[in-house]
C-alpha cells in the first residue's frame, strides 16, 4: 500500500510503500523513542541511518515473528568516500553500529552464566564516545521489541528504512 501523502513519523515526512499487518499489543509509545531518534538527527556528523524490519519466512518450526534488525549509521567519514580494507565503498551492512568503521569500538568481556550473562565495558577507542553511545542507545531501543507495533504500523513488514535529516524513505526488503 502506498503511504498516504502528508504521512509523517516523529514530524518527518515519510514516502514509499508499506505492508500492513499487525497483531501485536500496544507497547511503548513513540514519544519514548523520539529523543533517541532526534539525538542522531541532531548530530552533524551523521548523514543518514536506518534498519531493516521483517517477519522471517521460516524459523525451523518456531513461530515466525516480526522484528527489527541491525541499525546502521553513515557518518560524514563514509559519505566522503572512505573505503573498506578491500578498497570498496561501504554498504549499509558494513555500517551496523556493532562493527562500525568510524564510530569506534568498545573493548569488554562477558560475565555471568547464560541466560544472565552481561557485557561489561572495559574501554572505548574512537573519536567520540558520546556519539557511539547515542547510536547504541537507539540500536538497543529499536531491537528491544518495545516499539515493534509502532514500527510495523508506520513502516510495514519486509521493509528497509532510511532516515535522513529531511525525511524517511521506506523500501521493500527481500531476505532469505
Amino acid at each position: 500500500m502506498q503511504i498516504a501523502p502528508g504521512t509523517n513519523f516523529l514530524g518527518m515526512p515519510v514516502s514509499g510503500y508499506i505492508t500492513e499487518d499487525s497483531t501485536r499489543v500496544e507497547q511503548k509509545p513513540l514519544e519514548e523513542l523520539a529523543p533517541l531518534f532526534q539525538a542522531l538527527l541532531d548530530d552533524p556528523t551523521i548523514v543518514e541511518f536506518g534498519w531493516t524490519q521483517y517477519t522471517p519466512y521460516f524459523n525451523d518450526g518456531d513461530t515466525c515473528e516480526f522484528s527489527v534488525h541491525g541499525l546502521w549509521v553513515k557518518t560524514t567519514a563514509e559519505a566522503e568516500g572512505a573505503v573498506d580494507e578491500y578498497g570498496d565503498e561501504y554498504e549499509v551492512w558494513d555500517l551496523e553500529v556493532d562493527y562500525h568503521p568510524s564510530l569506534g569500538k568498545v573493548e569488554g568481556h562477558w560475565e555471568g552464566e547464560w541466560p544472565y550473562r552481561v557485557f561489561v565495558k572495559d574501554s572505548y577507542e574512537g573519536p567520540d564516545e558520546d556519539r557511539y553511545n547515542r547510536c547504541h542507545d537507539l540500536d538497543r531501543a529499536l531491537q528491544s521489541g518495545e516499539f515493534e507495533t509502532e514500527l510495523l504500523n508506520n513502516f510495514g513488514d519486509h521493509a528497509q528504512i532510511t532516515v535522513r535529516k529531511n525525511g524517511i524513505e521506506v523500501d521493500s526488503y527481500s531476505h532469505d
